[in-house]
């Protein structure tokens, strides 16, 4: 495993090969050679960061029935879709490229947010990384759900736009919202800074929960006489570590 302290992960999404192999790209409704590039790129991506030993985190999906909410199987019906990356099959395999040893990879289990694999975040938090660096598939779908749950858990943001692909909506749109709203990074597998150490972002503490952001401010104390010092202020008591929700929780 790489990149301890470096910062930066580079989180490849979804190259599996009922996402990016033959039979995807026929049914890509966009040139199906963007896929394929996109997949490529992705591997080269990978590779550029292994050597300059930046963290590699790989995302799959299984979207198996068993692993389906109710909601999903209505969609599917409605919609005639098929389950995609079942489990056991060739279509959940990795495409062009596979985790190395000791790389982490995590599982979402008919979802579309990385953050939602168990263990994801914990990981992320322990390796001490700040930046993600998105590539992989689709850009629409599962790498948009996972930066913007990212960057709203304060992680920076940057997409390698080579190295990604959308399903269902223009590559543009995409990229333009991702860029207002989360403040995204938009580059390339190409770019000279993309894998160097990224420092820690100075303001509030990354590891804030849930609840402190929803709990409502102190009230403000009575002002203090001008012929009375003021006290000292208590320090600032240190944030609790982050709390990965998982089914053991509930």
């Amino acid at each position: 495993m790489t990149g301890v302290g470096g910062g930066t992960a580079l989180v490849v999404v979804d190259l599996q090969v009922d996402f990016c192999g033959p039979s995807a790209a026929a049914r890509h409704g966009h040139d199906p050679a963007v896929l394929a590039r996109a997949a490529e790129n992705s591997a080269r991506a990978v590779a550029a960061a292994r050597a300059a030993d930046t963290e590699v985190v790989f995302v799959r999906f299984l979207g198996d029935e068993d692993h389906q909410g109710p909601s999903w199987r209505r969609r599917d019906r409605l919609l005639g879709k098929r389950p995609k990356c079942v489990t056991g099959t060739p279509g959940a395999e990795f495409h062009g490229v596979t985790p190395a040893p000791g790389e982490a990879v995590f599982t979402k289990y008919a979802c579309f947010d990385a953050f939602l694999a168990d263990g994801f975040e914990r990981h992320l938090r322990r390796r001490g990384v700040v930046r993600l660096v998105f590539a992989g598939v689709f850009l629409d779908v599962c790498v948009d759900s996972s930066a913007r749950t990212a960057f709203q858990k304060g992680f920076e943001v940057s997409v390698l736009t080579d190295c990604t692909a959308p399903l269902h909506l223009p590559e543009e749109h995409t990229l333009t919202f991702m860029r207002r709203l989360y403040g995204a990074r938009l580059t390339t597998r190409a770019d000279p800074e993309l894998w160097a150490a990224y420092p820690a972002t100075p303001g509030p503490s990354r590891h804030t929960t849930e609840e402190e952001r929803s709990r409502p401010p102190s009230p403000r104390p009575a002002p203090t006489p001008a012929t009375q010092p003021s006290p000292p202020s208590p320090p600032n008591p240190a944030p609790p570590e982050p709390r990965e929700w998982t089914s053991a929780s509930e």
